[in-house]
């Protein structure tokens, strides 16, 4: 497929695919006319890469998790130094730090939703 329609399967942008591209994060094969042609693979890569990004984790390290993703069993760290340790440390307790953000969040929502629907509920039984 054409960077187009990578673009709109997965909502991410031709420019930002081509940074994904200049990164190092994906690599497309080339067509004789020179056109990037992508893999249905890219789709799935693509999107998790969009939502690794979205959780904040900087490019340089998705390109290390990227390899894992697919098959965690198989890491390959070529050249694992403590920095990228201390970094990925931080970055998965930054990430617990957000999800339990956000699972207050959830719970909180639904409390609220639960109780608007049961006065809801009460008030139209009343009528």
């Amino acid at each position: 497929m054409r960077i187009g329609e990578l673009a709109q399967r997965t909502g991410v942008s031709p420019r930002l695919l081509r940074y994904y591209e200049e990164q190092g994060l994906i690599t497309p094969s080339r067509a004789t006319n020179g056109y990037r042609e992508f893999a249905e693979s890219h789709v799935d890569v693509v999107l998790q890469i969009k939502g690794l990004l979205d959780a904040g984790l900087p490019t340089r390290i998705i390109e290390q998790l990227l390899p894992c993703l697919d098959k965690p069993e198989t890491i390959y760290v070529p050249d694992v130094t403590p920095e990228m340790i201390t970094t990925l440390q931080h970055e998965q307790a930054r990430l617990s730090e957000r999800i339990d953000f956000l699972t207050r969040n959830r719970d909180a929502v639904a409390a609220y939703l639960e109780k608007v629907l049961s006065v809801k509920s009460a008030n139209h039984a009343m009528t």
